[in-house]
């Protein structure tokens, strides 16, 4: 293979509201949690609920739209890239952490389904999606091509 990927995907929840700054040049960085738990029954029957917590972090547009819309409890998709950051606390420690720079989000809803509905990427703002989506059936208004209607045996292919 040439070449390589750093890409993440996941879907979870907001565990505080995003932190918004704008830096001297006006661009402006949303930082915030989110939680992803996995579920499983152990071998004794019990349920086990596994929580981990990843760093997003979004930049302009992007941000602006996590300010405007995203509160805490909000269901959110995420995709971006895997960052190592490394850094030097108050106590002179040098300290590591894995941010997610996202470069993708959707607004998937809130605690119980409070909110959302509405997708942005790319930092283009934020826009209602009126997409259906791929795996979802055609509502029984939608109207049928006429080149998919029952009877229509005339067209153009070979088969």
């Amino acid at each position: 293979m040439a070449g390589s990927v750093n890409k993440v995907i996941l879907i979870g929840n907001l565990g505080s509201d995003p932190e918004v700054r704008y830096l001297e040049s006006g661009s402006a960085v949303a930082k915030f949690n989110i939680a992803t738990t996995e579920s499983y029954t152990n071998k004794s029957g019990e349920r086990v609920d596994n929580t981990e917590w990843h760093r997003i972090e979004l930049w302009e547009g992007l941000a602006k739209v996590a300010e405007k819309y995203l509160k805490k409890g909000n269901q959110v998709y995420i995709e971006g890239r895997i960052r190592t950051d490394s850094w030097t606390d108050k106590e002179g420690q040098q300290k590591t952490g894995v941010t997610i720079r996202a470069n993708s989000m959707t607004l998937l809803g809130g605690p119980a389904g409070s909110g959302g509905g509405g997708e942005s990427s790319g930092g283009s703002g934020y826009a209602q999606s009126s997409q259906p989506r791929a795996n979802q059936a055609p509502r029984s208004s939608d109207p049928i091509p006429p080149s998919l209607a029952a009877g229509n045996d005339d067209d153009d292919l070979p088969f």
